[in-house]
């Protein structure tokens, strides 16, 4: 899975309050697919990824995946998606025909907005002309690459399957194909990245001339290869001017930063995920997919998937895990987490809007997090300063009941 996709898995304690008054309107809904395998699984990958066997069970997950729908199709009811997103994993392992059968079946289910965006995350490795031309004659019109890096000895340390040449001739392959809307997924602060090295993997990227990069820093997660046998990994120093730089050079051609690790040419940010940072709404399904759904009496509820694909394929379980309906206590931290990773905030309006609170709720919190320097002092905006954005996580404990 690429950072391209964000759909937010944390699901913060506490007991669920008495209902909410309605929400003055629903706000958008989203679909996220899952589709768990990758060819072999990254040192530093946390997603919920395994390693494919020689044959996928292609048929019986898009059964799976349309069955677990129906049990969330009660929920969101005359309700249109505005964004679906195939995350994983590698969803681009998938043939065309397997996706096919399964976008029709969720559209036989839920309407299609006009406008839809339809994204699909691919790896280099797994490209192929054909199957990428098929894939948009489906209607899926956004591919977000799997870069990481173009250098050689960056990819072996990283684990990845693809080389330097082949991830240059992966975008040129997109745009063959028929997409002209498209992201790659760049990592910084590499094992032994020098400043030179990661200027440029941006440099690569930005000639490739896709519409939208993620580019961030590769951090160490428990649970990892990475983890366990930790690589060396670039001075603190060197990681603050390769950010600064980098960002001056995306700036510099065009790519404006919108959130932490995303930047987009004009008019190209990606809908989904701008969806997720809004508070907006999101169907998940596949194994250990996550959802968010507001109920038209005013709960908002948090729902996640078996992981483990044998079980999320084995009839005798169910696909839900679990849920968890938001309390009025929850809900600060759990709209701001989202929305102060955009860089310009949200409008203040959004939150009475998208939690049924008042904007009072935030005041204490957002009173000490102003006079921190950590945000802006902007009455029809929830935003962080620069600061703020260097220091998301002591920001956010401000709001934390």
């Amino acid at each position: 899975m690429t950072r391209d996709a964000s759909a937010s898995s944390l699901i913060v304690g506490g007991a669920a309050s008495s209902p909410r008054a309605p929400l003055p309107t629903l706000p958008p809904l989203s679909l996220y697919i899952h589709i768990p395998w990758c060819v072999r699984k990254c040192p530093y990958c946390d997603f919920n990824s395994h390693t494919a066997s020689p044959v996928l069970p292609e048929q019986e997950y898009v059964d799976a995946l349309l069955a677990d729908l129906d049990q969330d199709l009660h929920a969101v009811y005359g309700r249109k998606l505005t964004s679906i997103f195939f995350g994983g994993g590698t969803p681009s392992l998938f043939s065309a025909e397997a996706l096919g059968r399964l976008l029709k079946g969720v559209e036989q289910r839920i309407s299609f907005a006009d406008d839809i965006e339809i994204t699909l995350e691919a790896n280099p490795g797994t490209f192929e002309q054909e199957k990428f031309v098929a894939y948009r004659k489906l209607g899926i019109n956004r591919l977000s690459i799997g870069i990481q890096s173009f250098q050689q000895e960056k990819l072996k340390a990283l684990g990845r399957i693809h080389n330097g040449d082949e991830a240059v001739r992966a975008a040129g392959m997109a745009r063959q194909a028929g997409f002209d809307n498209f992201n790659l997924d760049l990592m910084h602060g590499l094992p032994d990245q020098s400043l030179d090295d990661a200027l440029s993997d941006l440099r690569q990227a930005i000639e490739l001339q896709p519409t939208h990069i993620s580019w961030y820093q590769l951090t160490l997660e428990p649970n990892t290869v990475f983890w366990n046998q930790p690589p060396v990994l670039p001075e603190d120093d060197t990681l603050w001017d390769i950010q600064e730089a980098g960002q001056a050079l995306l700036a510099e051609h065009g790519y404006a930063q919108y959130e932490v690790s995303a930047y987009a040419q004009p008019g190209k940010p990606a809908r989904h995920n701008l969806n997720y940072w809004s508070f907006g709404d999101f169907i998940g399904i596949g194994a250990g997919a996550h959802g968010k759904l507001s109920h038209p009496d005013g709960r908002i509820v948090r729902t996640w998937k078996t992981r483990l694909p044998k079980d999320y394929l084995n009839p005798a379980k169910n696909f839900q895990a679990g849920e968890k309906t938001l309390s009025n206590d929850e809900l600060p931290f759990d709209f701001l987490m989202n929305a102060l990773r955009l860089t310009a905030g949200v409008e203040s309006r959004l939150y009475p809007e998208r939690t049924g609170l008042s904007l009072d709720t935030l005041a204490e919190g957002r009173r000490e997090a102003e006079q921190s320097g950590l945000m802006q002092v902007e009455p029809s905006r929830l935003a962080a300063t620069e600061r703020g954005q260097l220091f998301l996580n002591d920001l956010l404990q401000q709001f934390l009941s």
